[in-house]
């Protein structure tokens, strides 16, 4: 065969030949791509064929999820992490569901392109697959999630097979699993030693189950790369180092809001010492009578 011959069968249908004024179209970055439309399951697979990094942030209201949105942040994740950040629990273990739809509703009104992750809370997919399934399907039609969240290895198979079986999304989370941090006995690193063969298999058993990520938190950096390479679906690492497909941060750490930060936290600005500045600076004016001036007045 020559080559012309070869050109033209491996060239499909009767699809237009790109010209060298009209190269064939490359797909759409995940990590600021422009689009009228949503990122999808797909695009995230995609993604980890093309070898390309993504980051994830976490966003609880309208307007931080319109700006990371604008920003081309791919995925935003309504965590439980809302517990402590916005209702100001010391753990993430006592927030509901009633307490994270409201915020979900937000983020997903807030946002045009990214797709929008619903953590599913402690005690609302843990005691069976109908509770589960009746959790993650009020996140999906009364928020407009696209994908929820749960934590968890072999043990929660038989509801993320039932999640998937009806049609949701699911990216699986394991390592260091918040909601059960009374069983690890702290916040602590997990995945050393003999576990980190427990960790490698809990990641393969939700990949055979249907999830289309998961998440590794707080493991070494070798397990991390271990759990990447043997898994088609991509990894999204916090505090799991830098082999992982994508990152993710709570975005109150990620700007500088929290005082205290994990290790692996890389603080990006100082908001909060700037949103302090911006208060007293208010509040001074306001009792000196600078404000309102004349250009913040009605006549």
């Amino acid at each position: 065969m020559s080559s012309a011959s070869a050109a033209s069968a491996a060239w499909p249908g009767d699809a237009p030949r790109p010209t060298a004024e009209q190269p064939t179209a490359q797909p759409t970055a995940l990590y600021g791509g422009k689009g009228g439309r949503r990122v999808t399951v797909r695009d995230i697979a995609a993604a980890k064929e093309r070898h390309e990094k993504w980051p994830m942030l976490t966003a609880y209201d309208a307007l931080t999820a319109r700006i990371f949105d604008e920003a081309g942040i791919p995925v935003l994740l309504v965590g439980d992490s809302a517990a402590m950040v916005v209702y100001g629990y010391d753990s993430t273990i006592p927030v509901t569901v009633d307490d994270l739809i409201p915020l979900t509703a937000a983020v997903v009104r807030g946002s045009k392109r990214a797709m929008v992750v619903a953590d599913l809370p402690f005690g609302s997919y843990q005691t069976g697959v109908p509770e589960a399934l009746a959790a993650a399907t009020r996140f999906l039609k009364e928020t407009g999630a696209h994908a929820i969240k749960l934590e968890g290895g072999r043990r929660i198979l038989p509801q993320v097979e039932a999640m998937v079986a009806a049609g949701i999304p699911v990216m699986g989370h394991l390592g260091l699993t918040p909601q059960s941090v009374n069983a690890f006995g702290g916040y602590r690193v997990q995945g050393r030693g003999e576990s980190g063969h427990d960790l490698v298999t809990d990641a393969k058993a939700l990949e055979a189950a249907g999830a289309f990520s998961v998440v590794l938190e707080c493991v070494p950096e070798d397990l991390a790369g271990r759990v990447t390479s043997s898994l088609a679906i991509p990894t999204i690492g916090i505090g799991g180092g830098n082999r992982t497909d994508a990152q993710v941060l709570v975005w109150q750490d990620m700007a500088g809001l929290t005082p205290h930060t994990a290790k692996f936290v890389k603080k990006y600005a100082d908001l909060g010492a700037a949103l302090g500045e911006a208060a007293r600076a208010y509040a001074d004016e306001v009792v000196s009578g600078a404000y309102p001036a004349a250009e913040h007045t009605y006549h």
